[in-house]
């Protein structure tokens, strides 16, 4: 049976935790959507969301993450449900400042109460797999509009977690490790390409969003840092032993950075707002520069890089691939289900 719902009839949920301009994106939302309600401060992407879930006063929700700015546009839709997804949780997605990509990371999302109180994902997860994000363990149905835009550049901090956290997730299959020799994508219409492992299962559309994280972002405040998050999450997670599922865990990611990253940049070229950090961009872009060779090298990753210039370059002319049908798109549909009897 299919029914149609309002979007402006769904409770709206904006939820932050620690991102740099959050006082501000949520002045903003207020602005557009006044019956918006705030979920600040809980530890946790599932503890998060459930506590939307245990606060809703509708069978769905809206969720806005605490770095995006909204297309009040969105809340004059209507949101069609039927049998096959009435658990389902449907995305948008988000423009990202940093390297333009267009996809769901960042994006709005409508969400059944039912569903959110029932999962185990991130933190409460009991499987890696479910550990790193919520797209590969619940039903998401993927929308082509964009409605919103990301701003995870508000410190180095913050656009540091970011890339790293897409680094790690754009390099694994359905949230597992796959190993070197099984790491070359398909191509773009579902074959491997030509001379690349016959086992290679990293879908076409995420091996390349994945470089464009590690090559673009010069150009704006922060990118840089993106860029340095991306490709050390995809050399830890692929070069390394180290447990990727720690991605979900707030502690480590703070620890990690303030410890171990942070120190090695230290300068005086850049001094960020927010978090008052001083840094070295010579540093920083060394670093980067010494990974993409050893990614390049190891596992023949087709990354640049890119100045301000070759970023603003690759924004003018970046389009971005529409999606077909609900859940991803065709291609993607009959891939997974193959890849999952391998």
């Amino acid at each position: 049976m299919e029914k149609s719902i309002p979007i402006n009839e769904l409770d709206v949920f904006y939820i932050s935790y620690d991102e740099p301009r959050k006082e501000e994106h949520w002045a903003k939302i207020l602005d557009n959507v006044p019956w918006a309600k705030r979920v600040d401060g809980v530890k946790g992407f599932d503890n998060a969301h459930k506590e939307c879930a245990r606060q809703s006063e509708t069978e769905r929700f809206v969720t806005i993450d605490g770095d995006n700015e909204i297309d009040p546009k969105f809340f004059d839709n209507r949101l069609t449900i039927t049998d096959k997804t009435e658990k389902s949780i449907f995305s948008w997605s988000a423009v990202n400042v940093i390297n333009g990509l267009i996809y769901g990371n960042g994006g709005l999302k409508v969400w059944p109460v039912d569903t959110t109180l029932a999962m185990k994902t991130h933190e409460a997860a009991e499987g890696e797999v479910a550990a790193v994000d919520f797209c590969w363990d619940l039903d998401y149905q993927q929308k082509n509009d964009v409605y919103s835009t990301s701003y995870p550049n508000g410190s180095p901090y913050q656009a540091f977690r970011a890339g790293f956290r897409e680094g790690v997730k754009m390099s694994l299959h359905e949230g597992s490790k796959i190993g070197i020799k099984d790491f070359r994508p398909f191509g773009p219409d579902g074959t491997k390409y030509e001379g690349w492992n016959s086992g290679a299962r990293i879908w076409h559309k995420n091996y390349q969003r994945m470089i464009v994280w590690m090559t673009v972002g010069a150009d704006v405040d922060n990118g840089l840092w993106g860029m340095l998050g991306s490709r050390l999450g995809c050399q830890m997670t692929n070069l390394t032993d180290w447990d990727h599922s720690l991605i979900s865990d707030y502690d480590w990611f703070t620890n990690f950075f303030e410890n171990d990253i942070a120190p090695n940049f230290a300068g005086n070229d850049e001094t960020c707002y927010y978090t008052g950090l001083d840094w070295s961009k010579e540093k920083v872009w060394n670093r980067i520069k010494e990974l993409g060779e050893e990614l390049r090298v190891e596992l023949n990753l087709k990354i640049a890089d890119f100045d301000a210039n070759g970023s603003k370059f690759f924004k003018e002319v970046y389009v971005n691939p529409t999606r077909v049908g609900f859940n991803y798109d065709e291609k993607f549909t009959e891939w997974l289900q193959t890849s999952r009897k391998t």
